[in-house]
C-alpha cells in the first residue's frame, strides 16, 4: 500500500527522511537548537527526565496512519490534501523489518544531521554526538501500534545499544500494547479528552468504538513495568476545560507521571485551528494546578518554552542519564 504522492510531497518539504516505504525520521526542533545554541536549549525531556537532546532520534514505522485525525495534530491528513487512501491499517506482507527499520532510521537520522558539519557556529563535536543517538522517541507521525511489529521495534532499538526508547500511543491499540513483547523505557498515552462527546469532536476518530478502547488502555496501564505517562495536549475552548473529568481517567489508569500540554500551532494544525486557539504557558500551569488538586499528584517540573508541566506522586522523576 503504497503512500500517495501528494502525502510524500508534503512529508519532503515539511523534512522527513524515509526510513524504508512506510518509516520516517524528522530532525525535532530542539535538536537542532541544542545543536545550534551549545546545548543551552533543549527538550523538556532532557529537563524532566535526563533524555539528552542531542542523542535523541525521533522517527515513525507508521508513516502516515493513524486511527484519529486530532484537529491540534501537525501532520497532514488523507483528508486535509483531498486524497483517498486508508490510513488505518497495513496490508498484509507490507510491513517491514523491525532490524531494517532501525538501521535505515539511523541513516536518515544521520542524512538529516550530517548538514551541521559545514555550519561554522555549531561545534563538531557536538555533531558528531548528535549523528550518534542513544535515544529513541518513537512518536513523531501517526500511531505506531498499528505497524504489526512494535514490540520487536522496540527490542531492536536496544539491540543496537540505544539507552531508551519512548514510546507515545493514542491508546486505540489495547490488543497490542497488552502483548508487548519489549516493553519501552516510557510509555505515553494521549488522552486530550475529559469525556466522550469531547473525544469525538477533538480527536475524531476513524474507528466507532475508540473511547472505549482508550479507556481498556487507561486500566491496562498499572501492568506496566516501565513508567507511564498521561498526556493531556490543551486547546483553548476545546478541551482545556473539567479537570474533574480528567482526573476521573487518570484514577482509573494511575499513571507515573501526568503531562498537560499546550497544543502548538504548527504544521497543518494551522488549516483546523488558530494561533488564539493555542493556550499560553500560564493557562496549562493552572490547569495542572487544577489537576493536582484534584488528583493527588503534584507538580515537579515545568517547561516554559514546551508549554508543558509535569506532576507525579513521586518526590522527583526517574531519570535515564
Amino acid at each position: 500500500m503504497v503512500l500517495p504522492e501528494e502525502l510524500l510531497r508534503t512529508y519532503r518539504r515539511q523534512r522527513y527522511q524515509l526510513a524504508g516505504t512506510h518509516s520516517a525520521v524528522k530532525t525535532c526542533h530542539w535538536t537542532r537548537e541544542s545543536l545550534r545554541t551549545g546545548e543551552r536549549r533543549f527538550c523538556y525531556k532532557q529537563k524532566f527526565y535526563g533524555i539528552r537532546t542531542l542523542r535523541c532520534l525521533q522517527m515513525t514505522p507508521s508513516l502516515g496512519r493513524c486511527l484519529q485525525r486530532c484537529l491540534f495534530c501537525w501532520r497532514a491528513t488523507p483528508s486535509d490534501l483531498g486524497v483517498d487512501w486508508d490510513q488505518t491499517r497495513f496490508e498484509e506482507g507490507e510491513a517491514e523489518d523491525p532490524a531494517y527499520i532501525v538501521e535505515q532510521s539511523i541513516e536518515a537520522h544521520r542524512r538529516a544531521i550530517s548538514g551541521f558539519k559545514g555550519n561554522p557556529r555549531v561545534d563538531p563535536r557536538l555533531v558528531e554526538l548528535a549523528m550518534n543517538p542513544v535515544h529513541a522517541a518513537v512518536s513523531l507521525e501517526g500511531e505506531p501500534t498499528l505497524y504489526p511489529y512494535i514490540g520487536d521495534l522496540i527490542g531492536e532499538f536496544f539491540r543496537h545499544g540505544f539507552k531508551t526508547v519512548f514510546l507515545v500511543t493514542n491508546g486505540l491499540r489495547p490488543d497490542v500494547l497488552a502483548d508487548l513483547s519489549h516493553e519501552p523505557s516510557q510509555l505515553y498515552v494521549s488522552v486530550s479528552a475529559p469525556d466522550e462527546e469531547t473525544y469525538k469532536r477533538v480527536c475524531r476518530p476513524l474507528v466507532p468504538d475508540g473511547w472505549r478502547r482508550l479507556n481498556e488502555t487507561l486500566e491496562l496501564l498499572e501492568s506496566f513495568e516501565a513508567p507511564t505517562v498521561l498526556r493531556h495536549t490543551l486547546v483553548r475552548g476545546l478541551n482545556l476545560k473539567d479537570p474533574e473529568g480528567y482526573a476521573r481517567l487518570i484514577a482509573k489508569a494511575n499513571p507515573t507521571y501526568v503531562e498537560p500540554k499546550a497544543a502548538m500551532a504548527v504544521g497543518f494544525y494551522r488549516m483546523r485551528l488558530t494561533y488564539e486557539d493555542m493556550p499560553t504557558h500560564q493557562e496549562i500551569r493552572a490547569f495542572a494546578e487544577a489537576l493536582a488538586r484534584e488528583t493527588g499528584y503534584h507538580i515537579l517540573d515545568e517547561s516554559e518554552p514546551s508549554e508543558i508541566v509535569l506532576l507525579s506522586r513521586l518526590k522527583r522523576p526517574r531519570r535515564f542519564e
